[in-house]
């Protein structure tokens, strides 16, 4: 049973209203103290005093990642510098990294935001967190840990890697929830298996995000965790960090906090609304973000609203999870094709593994797309050849586009601490 002291109790009209509110503070506050959206703004025609209904969000401008790189290294700033208690940067960028600034408000609804993802994971004050991502400038690990001291549970904040220290606390402390990406919650549990230390384990459940990962993946940690429950999470830098959505027991979409953000899902090229359930990108606008307010933010994430009323009971709109990034596409032989298409794929294969990597080269001018498949651990090597051509075959129909397949020994591609790499593109170097 989930509790309440951290959700919002907002009903549609109620929102509504306060989403507008929200919206006429964002773009006035941006106006008057931010001359980069004060400039954009007046280039699009906009004044603050013109928001008077949510419909005026699509005369805005969009705000791009280029905008953050450009105001290096504080973009977007809307305070005086003095208010300025925290920088994060985002991880995955190519030069000059997109640095977010915070103000004391800020940091204290970053710590809300992730303090409810707790709250709707079913977990209690009684309950131990051990952190297992990234501190210092990324957001994850500050997140998790102000999230979990803000709910009121005994956090164990040990950070990425070290496995042998991982599991001597998960053991000595008793963890009952690992915050981590899905690849080391894999790792985890892979190592926990090989040192046989199940019995010894209280762990009951796993809040993994930051990166794509395939049902047989979270399938694979759950069962050799022996888990009550899974919970994907969302979120970026951007958007104050991890915590703007989360997984109920449900699993059907991630509750997202419609009182902190707007959430627009856009065709990626023509950036018009798409219908409600289909795919498109996240287009972030929000409410009372001090320090560097998100007017029509393009995430560049790939997801899509789910209609109705959660099983789970809770009246928080939901999307998607994140199903891949606009500009994560691969171009092969003239074909589009999103890593995540692939994942989808794998998933009717019993014989595939969890894990996989998408090789790309050129040869004589002619590009080639090899993946690389690990075998289920429980199917023999006998079965490889029936299962590469059974998946090269699948994969030919869904993608019309011809790939090679290599089936690999469990264990045998990279395991990461963070996020794994799935795809290795070295037709430039060819």
């Amino acid at each position: 049973m989930v509790s309440h002291r951290f959700l919002p109790h907002l009903p549609e009209e109620a929102l509504a209203e306060h989403q507008l509110a929200g919206l006429q503070w964002t773009v006035r506050h941006a106006y008057e103290n931010s001359p980069a959206y004060r400039a954009k703004l007046r280039a699009a025609g906009v004044e603050p005093g013109g928001i008077t209904s949510l419909d005026h969000l699509r005369s805005l401008p969009f705000t791009t990642v280029e905008d953050l790189r450009e105001g290096y290294p504080l973009p977007l700033l809307a305070v005086p510098e003095e208010q300025v208690v925290r920088i994060h940067a985002s991880s995955g960028t190519t030069g000059k990294r997109k640095i977010l600034a915070y103000t004391q408000k800020d940091v204290d609804t970053f710590a809300l935001q992730m303090a409810r993802c707790y709250e709707i994971a079913g977990l209690t004050v009684k309950d131990r967190v051990q952190i297992a991502v990234g501190y210092g400038l990324w957001t994850a690990g500050a997140g998790f840990q102000l999230g979990s001291e803000r709910f009121g549970a005994l956090t164990v904040p040990v950070g990425p890697g070290n496995l042998e220290m991982q599991l001597q606390l998960m053991a000595d402390m008793g963890t009952t929830c690992l915050c981590s990406t899905a690849s080391m919650a894999l790792l985890m549990a892979e190592e926990v298996e090989r040192n046989g230390l199940r019995d010894r384990c209280r762990l009951r459940k796993v809040i993994f995000g930051a990166e794509a990962h395939s049902p047989k993946m979270r399938r694979a940690f759950e069962e050799k965790l022996g888990l009550q429950g899974s919970y994907d999470i969302a979120g970026m830098t951007e958007m104050y960090g991890p915590g703007t959505a989360l997984e109920c027991d449900a699993h059907d979409g991630l509750h997202y906090w419609a009182d902190l953000f707007i959430i627009e899902i856009l065709d990626p090229e023509t950036l018009q609304p798409v219908p409600v359930g289909e795919v498109g990108e996240m287009v972030v606008t929000s409410l009372c973000k001090e320090a560097a307010p998100l007017i029509r933010y393009r995430t560049r994430d790939l997801s899509r609203m789910v209609p109705g009323i959660c099983a789970c009971g809770l009246q928080i709109p939901r999307h998607d999870h994140i199903l891949g990034r606009s500009d994560d596409m691969i171009i092969f032989r003239g074909v589009n094709i999103y890593p995540g298409q692939i994942a989808d794929a794998l998933q009717r294969f019993p014989e595939a593994g969890a894990e996989y990597q998408i090789v790309l080269t050129r040869r004589e001018g002619r590009d080639h797309l090899l993946l690389r498949l690990e075998r289920h651990a429980d199917a023999g090597s006998d079965t490889d050849a029936g299962l590469a051509k059974a998946v090269g075959a699948d994969l030919h129909k869904k993608l019309m586009a011809r790939t090679e397949v290599e089936i690999v020994d469990p264990g045998a591609l990279p395991r990461s601490f963070g996020k794994s790499k799935r795809v290795v593109d070295m037709r430039e170097q060819e």
